[in-house]
């Protein structure tokens, strides 16, 4: 089964310094068609305007992965002895909120935009130690292919998660393209976070995402400078 779910079909929210699209029912978009796909929760597609962000709030129980298109978001978090840091282009980072974190993510730019996708999977196990870890994958190392960049045993250089899943990008232009097996009883979601690109017979525009449930696998080609999250995840 394949689900077509179209970019102008998200939930909305525009709160002035924060311009938001919602994948899934989050915050005051509550739709119960879409609560969420297997165990992934939350994808949320941000824009924050310089000099502003998110003040400090509160998660628990919930990995929470972040991943960088444009700007950069600058945070603070109460793990351990308190954390903080940048995130920029290109950076991915896995925040696993276990028994309750706080933090707070800012945009620091006095003229640029900081747009990030925010990303929620239910995790295995609750309760767990909060932590956080942070990567950089190169443009080159998701050219022309699916680059696994988190996974629930770190494997190939990836992040870790706290859950079943696992999560590929990719940059698609011209020619090339790339394949991922599902394996049996698995669930598949690909959000093609912009351009274009025909996925499983699918001509996809930015923002646009497919639903994948008992099928063999993704099929990714046609891109015009597409940039494609692919999630393997559990039922």
């Amino acid at each position: 089964m394949i689900t077509l779910r179209k970019s102008c079909d998200r939930g909305h929210a525009d709160h002035g310094w924060l311009k938001s699209f919602h994948s899934f029912s989050f915050a005051d978009y509550v739709d119960p068609r879409h609560m969420g796909w297997g165990n992934l929760r939350v994808i949320n597609e941000d824009r924050i305007a310089p000099g502003t962000g998110f003040g400090t709030h509160g998660h628990r129980d919930m990995e929470i992965v972040s991943y960088v298109l444009e700007g950069e978001l600058a945070h603070k978090d109460s793990v351990g002895a308190g954390h903080s840091g940048v995130i920029r282009a290109g950076d991915v980072q896995r925040m696993s909120a276990g028994r309750g974190v706080r933090h707070s993510e800012y945009n620091h730019a006095n003229d640029a935009v900081t747009h990030f996708l925010q990303i929620w999977i239910t995790p295995d196990q609750a309760g767990i130690e909060p932590g956080y870890e942070q990567k950089h994958f190169d443009d080159a190392d998701k050219r022309g292919r699916l680059r696994l960049i988190a996974s629930a045993d770190g494997r190939d250089g990836s992040l870790r998660l706290h859950a079943d899943a696992a999560l590929y990008a990719g940059l698609f232009d011209g020619a090339e393209s790339a394949q991922l097996p599902l394996a049996a009883g698995r669930r598949g979601y690909v959000h093609l976070v912009r351009g274009e690109a025909i996925v499983n017979g699918q001509a996809l525009r930015g923002g646009d995402a497919l639903l994948l449930h008992s099928e063999p696998g993704v099929s990714i080609a046609g891109g015009r400078n597409a940039e494609v999250l692919v999630f393997d995840l559990a039922a």
